[in-house]
């Protein structure tokens, strides 16, 4: 909370200006060119970060697929998560995000902005709902972003069990699957602390359709969370 409070304050002349082009990008979403809707993400993104203490490393981003549709499937430790992806990606994306988000100020916008849908797991039909207008949006080409363990680990890097489920929306759209694996993301919202703090983005190499075609999604699940728990222990350990 404390660098929330720090992140508004040191850019408050600002954030009325960056309300008013939110509230404009989210209204007129569909006219907006996914280009422009991404650089003025990144743009807010960038400054809160310069403000707040907070320094991305990104690494790998050479493995997304430039020439096809993908959908990044992140380890999840907090709110910041989402704008650590916007910061360091460099191909604008969507995300289902839970519900209990799609009403929190700013924040509404950004997703109206991105496009997401707001997801009920305790409502199995409204989740089937998601998970098939998510593969036919990136069958047309669109990039998206799900939390495959479902909720935040809350225990810092340690990552918990990703749920094939979240995979399906892949499989159906047959596109290519991005493992991301996020390193501190946790510290910049979830600690009350405003010291300097980096997060490491790990853009994986992904797996393509003929990768994974004859798995279950239960396989592909511990397969990427293998590959991302791989990856955070090895950095960690050399820190």
């Amino acid at each position: 909370m404390k660098r929330i409070i720090l992140m508004v304050l040191k850019n408050i002349f600002f954030v009325p200006y960056w309300y008013f082009q939110l509230c404009y990008y989210a209204k007129y979403s569909q006219r907006i060119p996914k280009e422009k809707k991404h650089a003025l993400l990144k743009k807010i993104v960038a400054c809160a970060n310069k403000e707040g203490n907070v320094i991305i490393e990104a690494y790998g981003v050479e493995n997304i697929p430039k020439d096809q549709s993908f959908m990044y499937f992140p380890n999840h430790q907090g709110l910041y998560d989402v704008l650590a992806l916007l910061d360091s990606s460099p191909f604008f994306f969507s995300v289902v995000m839970k519900k209990e988000l799609k009403d929190i100020f700013m924040l509404k916008k950004v997703f109206q902005i991105m496009g997401a849908y707001p997801i009920d797991r305790e409502d199995v039909r409204q989740s089937m709902k998601v998970i098939q207008k998510v593969s036919q949006e990136v069958e047309a080409g669109k990039n998206f972003l799900i939390f495959p363990e479902g909720t935040r680990s809350k225990k810092g890097n340690e990552i918990g069990d990703f749920k094939g489920g979240s995979f399906k929306s892949a499989t159906k759209a047959k596109c290519a699957i991005v493992p991301v694996a996020i390193l501190d993301s946790y510290k910049v919202f979830d600690t009350n602390s405003v010291e300097q703090v980096t997060v490491q983005v790990h853009y994986l190499e992904p797996l393509y359709y003929e990768d994974y075609k004859i798995m279950k999604t239960t396989e592909i699940a511990e397969l990427v969370h293998d590959k991302i728990q791989m990856t955070i222990k090895k950095f960690e350990k050399n820190r």
